[in-house]
């Protein structure tokens, strides 16, 4: 069956991701908290969006994974993209643009899986001080949030590059990283 999406421009449904389970430390699971917490939703509404926030997946925290060395933690961050990926569905069937607030990059590829469910093809501007192009073949630190941008193009864990049944999730043409300063010499 088809769906047919109308874009609502001025409407915004706020998804909370709090995970840390894909960096190295914790802390990163705070950031949707804190940034409710700073007034977004109210600074979203006072220019003229209609926000809907809808909560946040649950809690999803870093943990020591000494058993995985080369991708800490899949089966917490894949617990984290599975809860947030039909959220983000919904919130493009409604309309809505969803903005997901979390501290961890490992949600890109739930947001876009999100979004491919309706648009075949998406591209992304990318904005992080690392690239996150490591591998579990390369990665010095096995930190699955350095790998973001390797598991959208197709590259990586299995786990994770098969997390949407049709890789890459966006194709390098349509991919824009901005404000790399770090690369590790693999990357």
């Amino acid at each position: 069956m088809a769906v047919k999406i109308v874009r609502q421009p001025n409407k915004i449904a706020l998804l909370g991701a709090p995970t840390s389970a894909a960096a190295m430390s914790l802390g990163h699971e705070g950031a949707p908290f804190a940034l409710r917490s700073a007034g977004l939703v109210d600074q979203l509404r006072s220019i003229g969006y209609e926000v809907s926030d809808l909560g946040d997946d649950p809690l999803q925290l870093y943990h020591p994974d000494e058993e995985s060395p080369r991708a800490r933690n899949l089966s917490r961050v894949l617990a984290s993209l599975e809860a947030l990926k039909p959220r983000v569905e919904q919130a493009v069937k409604s309309g809505a643009l969803p903005l997901v607030l979390s501290g961890d990059c490992s949600i890109a590829l739930a947001t876009v899986a999100g979004l491919r469910r309706y648009f075949r093809h998406v591209s992304m501007i990318y904005m992080d001080r690392d690239a996150d192009l490591n591998t579990p073949a390369t990665t010095p630190s096995g930190c699955v949030d350095g790998m973001v941008i390797s598991h959208i193009l197709g590259r990586g864990a299995a786990e994770m590059v098969r997390f949407w049944g049709e890789p890459p999730l966006v194709r390098e043409p349509d991919l824009a990283l901005f404000g790399v300063a770090r690369l590790d010499p693999p990357e």
